[in-house]
């Protein structure tokens, strides 16, 4: 063999060696390269409360804002536009940055703040009063106050009894909220009964004059349990009789 045979076989196998090890590290770093899976987040809007909605407010648009919020975190109670729920009456305190939702707000047709307010099973009954009957201008919404009845018979005795017991001042005037502690002089008190109520308190109305006075809120209205013998029927022929048992 030439030398020159042999200087040629040499090249050859140095060009097949070095395209050997370039086909090896292709072959190997496309072994070990990571792959990178990019995952698609879908956000949709929600409305959510820009701060504190107190219950019974009005919502406008100071009161609301808008974020993003992951599609399957989404459900039909939430809402996606501003604009519908400008002008609806809130039923429960909303906090800042609390998702808005249908429970949180009044039925469609409850209207008014205080229709709102009232709870289920509850009435709403307004009366009149002065300085003197609305506690001197104290009475504020959320108050819990007692009802008296004065019934005069004559212009030397009269009667005065506790007609309700602690019921809840939903407005005064056309008031059903405030954060004041401020004496207001009011001209009508509405309080929050049960429909049986209701009916005692008119009826007391008509009666005589009705006085409000004002409750602790921290108050427990203690129950009095009466204890009663329990009793047997003696029956005799055609008569019969009731004897209490004795312990």
């Amino acid at each position: 063999m030439s030398r020159n045979q042999v200087i040629l076989l040499f090249l050859l196998s140095v060009i097949f060696g070095l395209g050997a090890v370039f086909f090896a590290k292709q072959w190997m770093d496309s072994q070990v390269q990571p792959t990178v899976e990019v995952e698609v987040v879908e956000r949709e809007p929600v409305v959510v409360a820009a701060l504190e909605i107190t219950a019974g407010s009005v919502i406008e648009q100071q009161h609301i804002s808008t974020k993003l919020l992951e599609k399957d975190w989404r459900d039909d109670n939430q809402y996606t536009s501003e604009e519908e729920l400008l002008g609806q009456v809130v039923a429960n305190t909303i906090y800042a940055g609390e998702i808005i939702t249908v429970q949180r707000l009044s039925n469609p047709g409850e209207g008014s703040t205080l229709a709102a307010l009232i709870p289920e099973n509850k009435r709403a009954v307004t009366i009149r009063v002065d300085d003197v009957i609305g506690v001197a201008g104290f009475l504020l919404p959320g108050n819990k106050v007692d009802v008296l009845n004065t019934v005069k018979y004559s212009e030397t005795s009269a009667n005065t009894v506790t007609v309700l017991k602690d019921i809840k001042v939903l407005a005064v005037d056309q008031t059903a909220k405030t954060k004041e502690n401020k004496p207001v002089i009011v001209r009508a008190v509405t309080l929050e009964v049960t429909p049986k109520d209701a009916e005692k308190l008119l009826t007391a109305r008509s009666r005589g004059d009705i006085q409000l006075t004002l409750r602790n809120p921290y108050e427990e209205e203690k129950v009095v349990k009466r204890y009663v013998a329990p009793s047997v029927t003696i029956i005799k022929g055609t008569e019969s009789s009731k004897i209490r048992v004795k312990d």
